[in-house]
């Protein structure tokens, strides 16, 4: 079993309080449950309008699968014009980690 996390610093574009913040934050956080099958969430700078921070992860019995879905979740958020990544964290953990 493996599992693979993300953790994305975004910036936000034109949003001028946490409702406009919300308004991006969700979709991006439906889309990546609903395509790629994972659990995400956002997971930090709740309290900022301009910043948030989405976590993320996924179990599959194949490290290639899980590299691949993390791979395919990091483009879509790149992708989103009204947010501007950040920064990237990944991690991959096997059977075998300590």
């Amino acid at each position: 079993m493996y599992t693979g996390t993300l953790a994305f610093d975004l910036l936000l574009g034109d949003v001028h309080s946490l409702k406009e913040k919300r308004s991006v934050v969700r979709p991006i956080v439906a889309e990546l449950r609903r395509r790629f099958a994972v659990s995400a969430a956002e997971v930090g700078e709740q309290d900022l309008h301009r910043r948030a921070k989405i976590g993320l992860a996924v179990v599959a019995g194949d490290a290639a699968h899980v590299a691949d879905v993390l791979d395919r979740c990091e483009r879509l958020v790149a992708a989103r014009p009204e947010v501007e990544l950040l920064s990237v964290r990944r991690r991959i953990h096997g059977e075998h980690d300590a």
